[in-house]
């Protein structure tokens, strides 16, 4: 049988590097490209033609989501895993819907990316629920998650401390700032997410598994 040819489309380089190793350990593979954005993973498909893309869904110039729309219409042969930081229900029934053919964590153990490659390259679909959300976010999360909703360091640090309850004045002194300060970083993180109250803030940063 031979090789199976495999493109990555991801943006965060250590993570590239990380999976770059893996791949390589993986017998019946064959790496042909590394991507960092999808409209240039979809420039780059005809000259390539892969078995498999793992691809990232935040990307720059075409996310994950649009880019997989375009794959499954454009390039139906071409079987998709999504590798993502983000593990919610509702965003796996969706990419499933759109016809990617595996959902995988960036978290996943190097065996478990092998087993899920094995899978979908036997033409069969990888949406098990072996990635758990973690207790702590990765690096690539947050910083994905400050990118979608144009937040700071500071501001997703003052979010940890609201949702841990700690009071206002209490994150003041932690900060070295005042409480007048704390209450202007709140009202611009609730600007950029959209959410009205306190609990609102809480209840959104726990669903994004921000904590």
């Amino acid at each position: 049988m031979t090789d199976k040819r495999i493109i990555i489309a991801d943006d965060h380089p250590l993570f590239l590097e990380g999976l770059h190793s893996v791949l390589e350990k993986i017998k019946g593979v064959d790496l042909l490209a590394t991507v960092t954005n999808g409209r240039q993973l979809i420039d780059c498909l005809q000259q390539y033609n892969p078995d498999i893309v793992l691809l990232d869904l935040n990307m720059p110039r075409l996310d994950g989501i649009e880019t997989l729309k375009i794959l499954k219409s454009q390039f139906p042969k071409i079987r998709v895993i999504v590798l993502t930081s983000y593990y919610q229900p509702e965003l796996k029934r969706e990419i499933k819907l759109l016809g990617a053919d595996g959902y995988l964590s960036k978290n996943s153990s190097a065996n478990l990316i092998e087993e899920a490659i094995k899978t979908v390259a036997a033409g069969n679909t990888w949406f098990t629920d072996d990635s758990p959300v973690e207790a702590s976010p990765s690096p690539f999360f947050i910083d994905d998650f400050m990118k979608k909703y144009q937040l700071t360091k500071r501001e997703v640090e003052i979010i940890r401390m609201i949702v841990a309850g700690i009071p206002t004045r209490e994150i003041g002194e932690r900060l070295f700032v005042s409480e007048f300060t704390i209450n202007a970083h709140r009202r611009n993180i609730c600007r950029k997410l959209n959410v009205h109250t306190p609990v609102g803030l809480i209840n959104f940063a726990k669903e994004q598994g921000l904590v």
